[in-house]
Formats: C-alpha cells, structure tokens, sequence
C-alpha cells in the first residue's frame, strides 16, 4: 500500500456497511407479503439483499424485476411501509461506533454516501447515531445514484477535498465501482450484507472482515504517512 495516499476523509455507504438495517427492511417487504395472505420471505433469503434496496427486497420477495408489472406498486407500498417504521430493530454494526470515534480522534472527517432515499436517510441518521456526519449524500441528492460517480464527486465537493484525498467503505459492488471511477481509495467490508457476488471480485483494494479492522489500516496508513514525510 502507498503511504502517499493517506486520507483525509473517510466515505461510507449506509446499509450493509454502518448500519445494520435489513431487519427493517425485511419487516416491510413481508408487511406486503402478509397483506396480500402470503407467507413471509425467510428473512436469511431477504438480508443478503438489503443493500439493494427496494429492487433488492421486491425482488427477493416476489420476483419482480424494477420492468415487471406490478412492481411500483410494490415499491410504493415498500417504501411507506419502511418509513412508518425505520427504526425497530436497526442498529449499527458491532465496532462502528469505536471506527467513527478513531476517524475523528485522527483528526479526519467522516461522511456518508447512500442509495438510499433522503425520505429515509435524514429521519434515520438521529435516530441511529449518525446525524454528526460530515456530509450526508442520499440517492437523490445528485441525479444519478451509485454507482454512478456523481454521489462520490458530490461529497468530496462538500468536504472542500480533492476526490483522490478520500477512502469509500461499502459493501455492494457498485460502492467499489463508484469510488474507483473517482479515484478514492476503496474497501469492501466483508462485515455487510455482500449481495450474490463474492468481495474478492469486486476489484478493491482492500477486503476487510471488521470494523476495527478499517480502524488499523487507516491508523497505520496516517503512522506509515507521517514517517515518510
């Protein structure tokens, strides 16, 4: 690893990576699946795809596509559901209230980038600890979602900081792809919900198992900076 490229913040996805939101998520798709006298979807079917969002719930769900009939009107339900209740049984991951408390004592800022809708992310952020963010980019801050750049550009915009100067930590695919298309530097966090295609694949440059691991790596690359200035 380059020294040179110690950072200055740190950027991460919300769902999957920080928080730990699928019981939610998963409690408002099968509300559709009740309401409509279905079974519930087992819910180590529907957690692996919490990180996808509505597309990720509906379609484990109910087997829709986003182009299939009768998945908006799913969606809608989905999202009015969550939205009554965002905050049950969602928590932060083990460890991540210690890796924000290390971030900030290093003297580096912290933000957060989301696919998830500001409908969600502004109530949310109070409610689980979060709203103390640096900056706060949701899915529809920016025309375009991840893994689109624009999200990425938008928040390195906001913290006055070249997009190079910036780590991203998610746990999707389209989190690596958003962040190296900027050039931050990326990390997979083996700790979130992942999805369907293996970490190892995703192309970043780092695969880390815990939060405290994160914490290392970005302690050791400020130590390894500072000696080498």
């Amino acid at each position: 690893m380059s020294f040179a490229t110690a950072p200055r913040a740190i950027l991460f996805d919300l769902d999957g990576t920080l928080a730990d939101t699928a019981p939610d998520l998963a409690a408002a798709v099968n509300l559709l699946r009740t309401e409509r006298g279905l079974a519930p979807t087992p819910y180590e079917l529907l957690r692996p795809t919490a990180s996808a969002g509505a597309r990720g719930m509906i379609g484990a769900a109910f087997g829709l596509r986003p182009q299939d009939e009768g998945f908006e009107e799913l969606r809608l339900g989905f999202f009015d559901n969550y939205q009554a209740a965002i905050m049950v049984h969602s928590t932060l991951f083990d460890g991540v209230p210690e890796l924000l408390e290390g971030i900030t004592a290093a003297g580096l800022a912290w933000g957060i980038v989301t696919n998830k809708p500001a409908r969600f992310t502004h109530p949310l952020m109070p409610l689980i600890g979060l709203d103390h963010a640096a900056c706060i980019i949701s899915g529809d801050t920016t025309p375009h979602p991840k893994p689109h750049p624009a999200p990425m550009l938008e928040a390195a915009r906001r913290l006055g900081l070249a997009p190079e100067e910036c780590w991203y930590a998610g746990d999707d695919l389209r989190d690596i792809e958003a962040g190296r298309a900027v050039g931050m530097r990326t990390i997979a966090c083996g700790w979130g919900y992942c999805g369907d295609i293996e970490p190892a694949t995703w192309g970043a440059d780092h695969l880390l198992a815990s939060p405290q691991a994160l914490l290392d790596l970005i302690r050791d690359s400020l130590r390894g900076a500072a000696l080498a200035a």
